[in-house]
């Protein structure tokens, strides 16, 4: 199928509106076969497509990992080049009221649907936004018009959508990319882009994105404005982490005692990379499993960035409370 792209002209130099979207849509999966990483739920939406039915569907996991392109193709593939006519996309965090399920879904779920298939599809974004009222009505309208309409809820956490929609619904768990996945599509990419990256580049991408994929993608993209050679550090100081081997130092240099060797690795973190307190703990907290020490020793260790974690959300200076750490952590090295 032919597309028609509309020339833009920008500084005087003519560009078509692919050419300047954002690599996350710009990349997005036209069909399910294109998803990446989500192999068991794509083939039951594949079945549903080759069915011409489904039921409503909810989607539940982290963001960034293929809810939204997940509907979107589903919705392509039921309805072809009608699907527009078709598919009401909303988002519950910007319209997360009553009203919007009396107005804008309601109207859409009466009218009848387009083309062969014999009712109209809904997508609802981050559907755990809507408040329990707004719930509540939603779930009295997917009663009544579901002879005309289907609805695919997605949400972050699906413990916050209220039972009587679960029970409506299909749910599928969408899990955070595995690293072959990320890898995959971030090489097709940097491939159409003319990037080339190392072997640390992927791996340092990986570990910042920590299996979402979107968040990988925007990083590739913003690592590609500096550079078309992309390398770990650049991934690293782009997406504002540390590499993982400078926090494993800092706390094995406050695990060995050293206070003031670990205080100026800190230091180095927070200048170079413009790490937050809690950016800190999250990352210090990832690197702990890793270490070679105990078992014991590392749940105290985790135990105690809980606890300075649960500090910084209550208000105490970021600072003052990393440095406490470290010498919790030096306090616990000298005793072993």
């Amino acid at each position: 199928m032919l597309r028609l792209v509309t020339p833009l002209l920008i500084d005087g130099v003519t560009m078509d509106k692919e050419s300047i979207l954002p690599w996350t849509e710009k990349y997005r999966p036209a069909g399910l076969s294109e998803v990446v990483g989500q192999e068991e739920t794509v083939k039951s939406l594949q079945a549903f497509v080759k069915a011409g039915n489904m039921p409503n569907l909810l989607f539940a996991g982290p963001p960034g990992i293929g809810k939204t392109t997940c509907a979107l193709a589903l919705a392509k593939e039921l309805f072809g080049e009608e699907y527009q006519g078709n598919f009401l996309e909303l988002n519950a965090s910007d319209e997360r009221g009553i009203d919007i399920v009396r107005g804008r879904i309601k109207d859409f779920a009466r009218t009848i649907a387009l083309g062969n298939v014999p009712f109209k599809l809904i997508f609802l974004d981050e559907g755990d936004a809507l408040t329990s009222d707004a719930q509540h009505a939603l779930r009295r309208t997917m009663e009544s018009t579901s002879s005309v309409t289907r609805f695919i809820i997605s949400c972050n956490y699906s413990s916050k959508v209220i039972e009587p929609i679960q029970s409506r619904c299909a749910v599928y768990r969408f899990l955070p990319l595995q690293e072959a996945g990320v890898k995959k599509m971030i090489g097709y990419i940097s491939e159409k882009e003319g990037l080339k990256i190392d072997d640390e580049a992927y791996d340092a991408l990986f570990y910042v994105s920590e299996g979402d994929l979107r968040k990988a993608i925007n990083l590739l993209q913003g690592c590609s404005l500096h550079s078309k050679n992309v390398n770990a550090e650049l991934v690293h100081k782009t997406g504002s982490k540390a590499r993982p081997v400078e926090i494993a130092e800092m706390v094995k240099l406050a695990l060995a005692g050293d206070f003031k060797g670990s205080r100026e690795k800190l230091d180095k973190l927070v200048i170079s990379y413009g790490l937050s307190g809690e950016d800190i703990l999250l990352q210090i907290y990832r690197e702990i499993p890793k270490l070679e020490i105990p078992e014991k020793d590392k749940i105290v260790l985790i135990d105690k960035v809980g606890e300075y974690n649960f500090r910084l959300v209550q208000g105490a200076n970021e600072r003052i409370q990393i440095e406490a750490l470290i010498a919790q952590f030096m306090q616990m090295g000298e005793k072993k």
